[in-house]
């Protein structure tokens, strides 16, 4: 099969990551792939050029051209599927199947943005999902928003896909951890640094906890700069509460899995999300994973490594007890987290089911 992959760029975000995954899997089974972005953020090209992926790059600034050139590329490229990830992506891939197509069009939704329910623009893309063949969300809540956006997509046409994890390259190694390292709890984030990551919200949980608990941590934060002003708000807030030496940011690593595998524990605070792949990436890890119960992550961790994004006292209490933790409890709590993503997370059965929805089977 002739598979035609396309996303916005290829920069070092969730869905970037998850449809990178996905191309490198299917190029695994026989297929050939390529890529179709309008945006140059090379951050995945070298991994994909390793598994002799071709990435295209339609790079046009007026929208109504980028349309044209895409659709023609799409309409040219002679692919017998085509899968996108993102709305506006998914959007123009919808757009170049009119009048007709001969290929067939699997769109993923990534992120359960409550923007979706009111904003007209999100409605409106997701209008268009009325003729594609598949829509694909990674969690039931990003999927129960897109029929309640629009109730008129068939409900055939709508599947629940969770998050493909390379379970091999997340295995825990312990020769690349060592508990409390320099006698402090490592708390790794990965997340760029928009307003809807929280990083205010964690700052505010770590001020609440006692000097001692303060002492014992450092949180290490992977991620690049957004547009908005989070992450320059977020910092006067650390320094006002003295907490430059708990704070250390990086700037993003294509080898995130040598960072989750010497973190003592994953951190997620966002405000809404898709179903995010650091969490999952960290239960393969055999993590201990703290996050805001968004999207279905809380039916995998329990209330108790879970909290509302907007109670910044909930997620200080949660530290805490984390904190208390000792190398036993830690280890405990991640093999449950293991064997949760063993069970949800299979590579094979989520590879297969792709390709069915693909091939039209």
């Amino acid at each position: 099969m002739r598979i035609l992959c396309v996303i916005d760029s290829l920069g070092s975000g969730g869905a970037q990551r998850q449809l990178v995954n996905l191309a490198i899997a299917f190029k695994a089974e026989g297929h050939d792939v390529e890529f179709l972005v309008y945006h140059s953020q090379p951050f995945f090209y070298e991994e994909l050029e390793r598994h002799d992926i071709r990435v295209m790059e339609v790079l046009e600034s007026n929208y109504l051209k980028r349309v044209i050139k895409m659709r023609s590329v799409i309409r040219s490229g002679g692919y017998d599927s085509v899968l996108s990830f993102l709305e506006a992506a998914s959007f123009i891939c919808t757009l170049a199947g009119f009048p007709f197509r001969r290929w067939r069009l699997v769109v993923g939704e990534r992120s359960a943005n409550p923007s979706i329910l009111t904003s007209f623009k999100l409605r409106f893309y997701r209008f268009f999902h009325l003729f594609v063949d598949a829509v694909v969300a990674n969690s039931h809540a990003n999927l129960n928003m897109i029929k309640e956006a629009n109730p008129l997509i068939p409900r055939k046409k709508l599947k629940v896909l969770y998050n493909l994890i390379d379970f091999d390259r997340f295995e825990f190694k312990e020769d690349g951890y060592i508990f409390r390292r320099s006698g402090k709890f490592n708390l790794l984030v990965v997340a760029s640094h928009q307003h809807l990551k929280n990083l205010s919200g964690l700052v505010e949980a770590v001020n609440l906890l006692s000097a001692d608990e303060k002492s014992q941590l450092i949180v290490n934060w992977y991620g690049g700069d957004r547009s908005d002003n989070s992450k320059r708000e977020a910092m006067e807030k650390i320094e006002e509460y003295g907490l430059n030496d708990l704070f250390f940011f990086h700037h993003p690593t294509s080898k995130i899995e040598e960072k989750v595998n010497q973190a003592d524990a994953l951190g997620l605070f966002s405000f809404y999300e898709g179903f995010p792949n650091v969490v999952c990436e960290a239960m393969a890890n055999s993590k201990p994973v703290i996050s805001s119960n968004v999207s279905d992550v809380s039916l995998f961790l329990g209330p108790e490594y879970t909290f509302s994004p907007h109670d910044s006292s909930s997620l200080s209490d949660i530290l805490k007890r984390v904190l208390a933790m000792d190398k036993e409890e830690l280890e405990s709590a991640g093999r449950k987290n293991l064997e949760v993503a063993r069970y949800s997370f299979e590579p094979e059965k989520i590879v297969k089911s792709y390709l069915s929805l693909l091939a039209g089977q």
